[in-house]
């Protein structure tokens, strides 16, 4: 099986932006949705955003801590890669990230369950600091 891979990862000042990537196997021709994920010291793994892969993909959902501040997007729909701008960040921020897919489309807090996602990036770093 072949995993996500996640890239763009770094470090960024209080209202900077970063933008990280994710490259994932999965068939165009097939419903699959991607997620951003997030896991920072001491706490549990927390849903970031998430998008439908392939032609009648497209959905995009939010956390209510990055609405309005990070947008999920994909290449096209022929196209696995899928990335996550983030703007505006915030101290509260820094976490390492994890692109992850699953299956199926989703829809609202449906999409926010981590153990409804079967493939894991091995993550990378954000870290937003003066």
């Amino acid at each position: 099986q072949v995993l996500p891979v996640e890239s763009g990862g770094g470090v960024a000042q209080p209202g900077g932006s970063l933008r990280l990537s994710c490259v994932a196997s999965v068939r165009s021709d097939r419903s699959s949705t991607m997620g951003w994920f997030r896991q920072a010291p001491g706490k549990e793994r927390a849903f970031v955003a998430s998008i439908g892969l392939g032609w009648r993909g497209g959905n995009k959902y939010y956390a209510d801590s990055v609405k309005g501040r990070f947008t999920i997007s994909r290449e096209n729909a022929n196209n696995t890669t899928v990335y996550l701008q983030m703007n505006s960040l915030k101290p509260e921020d820094t976490a390492i990230y994890y692109c992850a897919t699953r299956g199926d489309y989703c829809s609202g807090y449906g999409c926010f369950r981590a153990t409804s996602y079967r493939s894991w990036g091995r993550g990378t770093q954000v870290t937003v600091s003066p």
